[in-house]
């Protein structure tokens, strides 16, 4: 099995710039043909176009000094789309396959503030959300989650009184086995042997 500075040696150039290739080429990495995957029904050329874009965010990509956490954090905490840390959005689920972990998709509706009505309001939801944003006010809060504010309050109050027992989330794994992981399953994508 290959190594990370194996994987991480044949990903990235010697002579790296400290630029951050998503940011300067944001117009790429945010192009919709990159973020989803053609069928075998697409055009020829749109699918020779979407293979070029891919190579060149991943050139980008290997080139960042943010290769390592970029790729971490995409295959640990957040399902995106398209290129993140050199590798797409398929070769990112066979990693987490591999090292048996899954990344619940983001709600953007509830943290956009757009939830449909009459809707069961989760315990663990608003605590969260409380949380991630402390300095909003609960009836900002009540909006976001589309209830009313003596609902917050009675979440809460709940949670003051007897905080919740929280879920003991499995180890993740480590930088290395993700990018062990990674190296394993960029090269049998791309046709190479694996590294002995």
């Amino acid at each position: 099995m290959p190594t990370s500075s194996t994987f991480l040696a044949s990903r990235r150039p010697s002579n790296r710039p400290s630029a951050i290739g998503c940011i300067e080429l944001a117009q790429l990495f945010q192009d919709p043909l990159l973020e989803e995957p053609l069928t075998a029904t697409a055009p020829t050329a749109l699918r020779h176009r979407q293979t070029v874009m891919v190579r060149q965010a991943e050139n980008a990509c290997r080139a960042c000094p943010l290769i390592d956490e970029c790729l971490y954090r995409a295959v640990i905490e957040h399902d995106v789309a398209g290129v993140a840390g050199g590798t797409t959005a398929a070769q990112r689920m066979q990693i987490r396959r591999r090292l048996g972990i899954t990344v619940a998709p983001e709600d953007f509706d509830t943290l956009a503030g757009v939830v449909g009505r009459n809707r069961q309001v989760d315990h663990d939801e608003v605590i969260r959300l409380r949380n991630a944003n402390p300095h909003e006010s609960l009836e900002t809060l009540a909006h976001r989650l589309g209830c009313s504010l003596s609902t917050v309050k009675r979440h809460l109050r709940r949670e003051r009184n007897q905080p919740s027992a929280r879920t003991i989330r499995p180890s993740m794994p480590t930088l290395d086995a993700v990018l062990a992981a990674a190296a394993d399953v960029t090269h049998r994508s791309n046709g190479r042997s694996r590294a002995a």
